[in-house]
């Protein structure tokens, strides 16, 4: 195992390295936060892809292909007929509004007023993601260095702030660019093959396995469709995707970029599905289906390949966790904080650059330590990841897809779907449990009543916010960018 310590050790050395050079290189707010908006196609593709690709859907992805066989690949594959709606249809008016956040966008397609629930609704879930993102640190580390549940989330979660914390969006930028060339080498180009062969091939899977185990629809229709609900739209609609959006330097890159990226998550939910059904094959009664990736790449793969193919696994987790990290400190500092401290502290100077970089960073560090303690308490992952997609998509995805579709949406129509949307379903989860179909159904069948009703029964948005909103829809009008953030980065 020397050799595989040795690739961990140099790839987490490495990732600190990129943190130190983004902090000499993030000095304003829109280069910590966006990367300056400068990314170009190559580096947008690769990060984007990276973000969506966590350890939910590489150590998951796999846990559901030994369970269900290649129909396992539909959880993974939503994700990525997600981000190709979100990139064909609305990447490039999201990447022309030149806002920060998701709450930003409401607050200018509304006119001011739906900023701060949604801003809470959105913290929540983002928090939520980086929680069971970091949670995965701790089979990943168990695998490697046999150390403590404990011990292995404060490692990895440690790691992630760090960088995240030093250098904001450009650190993460470029690590999630080395995690996506790590993850496709380790994942499509090893460990796929490699699990295929040993398993006997396609003829021999096939011979061993259920004729169910090939049925693309085998999982069945409905857990299909609340797939569909809860990440599809989860895609269109969360800071930590938009977050990713904002960084493209043109809205062609946007468009797609993201659409490489999305056809490249399909192909990535298929690999985990067949590396799921082989691993059935060679290890048919495995207590727990999560545990296929890290036993078939601990037991099948040789020296030095291991550590590769689970310096992967660690990539998809980190490059979601600093993700959805970034995205939590950005809500919880512009979209909570700063309108509360306007709330109470009016007429307070405005911050330089440095005094926003500096605040921002102080809210990665203190999301992150949260997120850290938070994941050593919490024990169900799934639960947790479910709650936060249920409010996300419950809450949020009618008043903000509304918004841009819907000239006759209202901010009192916002408002009520969002209360609505997000309170039906934390009722409906508590009534049905958690882990139930019915709370996003109902949930979001509630939201898209009240914003029609509360829509057409209020007065209609003023025609001065409606320009506005159409200005920054062209790309005219939102912050100032200097001669020198204005410079193109290397694709």
């Amino acid at each position: 195992m020397a050799v595989d310590y040795a690739v961990i050790v140099v790839y987490l050395a490495g990732m600190l390295g990129m943190g130190w050079w983004g902090m000499r290189r993030a000095k304003s707010k829109s280069e910590f936060l966006v990367a300056g908006r400068r990314l170009g196609p190559t580096m947008y593709s690769g990060t984007m892809a990276a973000i969506v690709l966590g350890g939910a859907s590489t150590i998951g992805g796999v846990g559901l292909g030994y369970k269900y066989g290649l129909s396992g690949a539909w959880m993974v594959f939503t994700i990525g007929l997600g981000l190709l709606a979100l990139s064909v249809f609305f990447s490039a008016r999201i990447a022309r509004l030149k806002v920060y956040t998701v709450s930003e966008m409401l607050d200018l397609r509304y006119g001011g007023r739906a900023g701060l629930i949604s801003g809470v609704v959105m913290w929540a879930y983002t928090l939520m993601l980086a929680v069971t993102s970091t949670i995965a640190y701790a089979t990943i580390f168990d695998v490697l260095f046999d150390i403590n549940r404990t011990a292995s989330i404060i490692l990895g979660g440690a790691i992630v702030v760090a960088y995240s914390t030093l250098g904001g969006m450009w650190s993460i930028t470029l690590t999630d660019m080395v995690q996506f060339v790590v993850k496709t080498i380790g994942v499509l180009l090893l460990l796929l093959p490699i699990a295929v062969v040993k398993a006997g091939g396609f003829s021999a899977m096939k011979a061993q396995l259920p004729t169910e185990y090939f049925d693309p629809l085998g999982i069945g229709g409905e857990t299909i469709f609340t797939y569909v609900l809860i990440y599809t739209f989860g895609m269109l609609i969360g800071q930590d995707i938009w977050q990713r959006v904002f960084t493209a330097r043109s809205d062609k890159v946007a468009r797609y970029g993201g659409t490489v990226a999305g056809t490249y998550c399909l192909v990535y939910a298929l690999a985990g599905a067949v590396i799921g059904t082989a691993a059935k094959v060679l290890y048919p009664k495995l207590p727990n289906a999560d545990d296929a990736f890290a036993t078939i790449v601990k037991d099948e793969l040789p020296m030095g390949v291991r550590g590769l193919v689970l310096a992967a696994a660690l990539a998809a987790v980190m490059s979601t966790s600093s993700g959805a990290l970034i995205a939590c400190a950005t809500v919880a500092n512009n979209d909570i904080w700063s309108r509360l401290r306007g709330l109470t502290s009016r007429g307070a100077k405005e911050h330089g650059d440095a005094d926003e970089v500096k605040d921002n960073r102080l809210f990665i560090l203190v999301m992150g330590i949260a997120v850290i303690c938070i994941a050593i308490a919490l024990n169900n992952v799934v639960e947790a990841l479910t709650v936060a997609y249920n409010l996300l998509v419950g809450g949020l995805l009618v008043p903000i897809l509304g918004g841009l579709l819907w000239k006759r949406g209202t901010v009192a129509g916002a408002l009520a779907a969002v209360i609505v949307g997000g309170l039906a379903v934390i009722g409906l989860m508590a009534t049905y449990g958690i882990l139930a179909n019915e709370p996003i159904y109902y949930g979001l069948l509630a939201s898209l009543a009240v914003y029609i009703v509360g829509s057409l029964v209020t007065p209609p948005t003023d025609e001065a916010t409606l320009a506005n909103w159409r200005e920054r829809l062209a790309g005219r009008g939102g912050e100032e960018e200097t001669p020198a953030e204005a410079a193109p980065v290397p694709s």
